[in-house]
């Protein structure tokens, strides 16, 4: 399984952002998390198959409607062995 962790930077809290996030991953069969940060940004750990990744990496460039993005960074910390399925949003 390939996995993406990143950080979205922007006006990511309050438009509904984690929703977003996790209807995209499960519409194309991603297990992971999404989570609020204090500072106000976004993190988002998936796992799946390469091209399923990339479609949800570009959505995340661009968020719901409301959203402005202005950063998606890599991570480089370590995630669990198994990420939860179906896609969650953390609270």
């Amino acid at each position: 399984m390939i996995r993406l962790h990143v950080r979205i930077g922007g006006r990511v809290q309050g438009v509904g952002f984690r929703w977003f996030v996790r209807e995209e991953a499960r519409r194309l069969g991603l297990s992971g998390w999404v989570t609020n940060l204090p500072d106000g940004d976004v993190e988002v750990a998936a796992g799946g198959e390469a091209s399923s990744l990339d479609r949800l990496r570009t959505a995340l460039a661009v968020g719901p409607t409301g959203a402005q993005v202005n950063s998606v960074s890599d991570l480089s910390g370590e995630l669990p062995e198994s990420l939860p399925y179906p896609f969650a949003i953390h609270r």
